[in-house]
């Protein structure tokens, strides 16, 4: 009946079944192959004439099909290793007439990578859903690749690689300048781990004192020094176990803590201040810096056996400047994402505005443009925001980039001058505004006030 209206139902079912993505094998009542398709035949490296009338542990490594058609249980996501992959595999008793009559086999990925990776690939979908960041609130992860918009070319092609490291477990170094969404990715290759429902902890490297730093982060005994809470205290390592530390900041961290960081990566265990034991970890760690490590360790100030353990997988977030095709996208989420914090509502802005935008240098890059929205916004008198609503300093400088040098004033020009070299000399130190001052020749306290001078902040 089914062949008579459907005349190539045959061959439609074994084209379906022979381009299949997962690997199919069936075997009868004995455990015997009865069909196996050409996939699965090759990565065995056997012919379907071959193996059909086997039994199956003549062909398949690690098999337990016969065993299924013995209990009539189905075993479903099950580990199988074969020619020196894990496999996921399922098995399905045949039921026919109330008895077992065979069993139905998939190996639906190739190896656990294949795995992790399709993992990462569905929870980066399923975090745009908000019941799935409502689960994330206890972790201390929130951001996802969703919450960094863009559309640059360089954007989509990190976006992918995020997605694909974020099923290992390896180190991630990533580094850019300041404002650049460091923390957002940091955040996003957490949500799309195998970790997701772990704890994230993130640490500041540079914010907190170089005394408190070791107790900080790896925790202490009771009555371990003076002022020590009663009953000791967990360090971020250990609050992160299972789960991901970022330690943001790394670049500033004393060479005495690099020590003691670099022994808690390596013996991968953890000793509290005051304790005699030693606690073991299994925490993915992700580091972050503006500064330029490879000019440290040079100058011995960071340990090159550190650098290496950190950045098995870098990250490089390019600045706004370089991509300013996002410029678009991330003003209008800025104005959404403002507006409905402030009540304010703003609709539009005035294209003079976005040209001016697209002419400023952006040192502060996105934290920077997302400040200077929210400024606007507030002084906007309509809901148009217009040249008057911006900060000064934005349209001053696109000015002084406009102007020709024969309209400029020998004052104007020193001070345009003047402030190209502070950008260079930031911008080659990696934010270290410390380090750019000395290359200058300046004290620290003149550096800040050219910098506040020329709106550099």
């Amino acid at each position: 009946m089914i062949n008579q209206r459907f005349p190539y139902a045959k061959e439609i079912i074994e084209t379906v079944i022979e381009n299949a993505y997962v690997w199919i094998v069936i075997v009868d009542a004995d455990g015997n192959i009865i069909y196996m398709n050409d996939n699965y035949c090759r990565f065995c490296e056997v012919t379907k004439e071959e193996v059909i009338g086997k039994h199956v542990t003549e062909v398949i490594e690690n098999t337990r099909m016969h065993i299924v058609v013995k209990n009539g249980e189905e075993e479903i996501a099950d580990l199988q290793y074969i020619r020196g992959n894990y496999m996921i595999a399922n098995r399905i008793p045949i039921i026919a007439d109330g008895k077992v009559v065979g069993a139905f086999g998939t190996v639906m990925f190739r190896d656990t990578k294949e795995w992790s990776e399709m993992n990462s690939h569905v929870r980066h979908h399923l975090s745009s859903i908000q019941s799935f960041i409502e689960q994330q609130d206890d972790t201390g992860a929130k951001y996802t690749l969703n919450d960094i918009h863009s559309k640059s070319a360089i954007m989509a092609g990190l976006k992918e690689k995020v997605k694909s490291i974020a099923a290992t477990d390896s180190s991630v170094l990533i580094r850019g300048e300041s404002g650049t969404g460091k923390e957002l990715f940091a955040h996003s290759i957490h949500l799309l781990s195998h970790r997701s429902d772990k704890p994230f902890v993130k640490v500041n490297c540079g914010a907190i004192p170089e005394h408190l730093l070791e107790s900080e982060l790896f925790g202490y005994e009771d009555g371990a020094f003076t002022g020590a809470k009663k009953g000791g205290k967990k360090g971020k390592f250990q609050q992160a176990n299972g789960g991901t530390i970022f330690l943001d900041e790394i670049g500033d961290m004393s060479l005495q803590m690099q020590v003691k960081l670099l022994r808690v990566l390596q013996e991968k265990e953890v000793e509290p201040v005051g304790s005699t034991k030693t606690i073991p970890l299994d925490v993915r760690v992700i580091t972050a810096t503006n500064r330029p490590l490879e000019e440290l360790m040079k100058a011995n100030d960071f340990r090159s056996d550190l650098y290496y353990r950190i950045s098995v997988i870098p990250l490089f977030i390019p600045s706004l400047r370089e991509r300013k095709e996002d410029l678009e996208v991330l003003v209008r989420q800025f104005i959404k994402k403002v507006s409905i914090r402030t009540g304010k509502r703003i609709s539009m802005i005035h294209e003079d505005v976005m040209d001016t935008f697209y002419h400023y240098h952006w040192q502060g890059n996105i934290r920077e443009l997302e400040n200077v929205i929210e400024a606007a916004i507030h002084l906007a008198k309509s809901d148009l925001i217009t040249l008057d609503s911006i900060p000064d300093y934005i349209k001053q400088s696109t000015i002084y980039h406009s102007k020709s040098e024969s309209a400029l004033t020998l004052k104007e020009m020193l001070n345009d001058a003047e402030k190209e070299i502070l950008l260079k000399m930031i911008q080659k130190y990696k934010g270290d505004k410390k380090g750019a001052a000395k290359a200058l020749g300046i004290s620290k306290s003149s550096m800040y006030e050219k910098i506040q001078k020329y709106g550099l902040e």
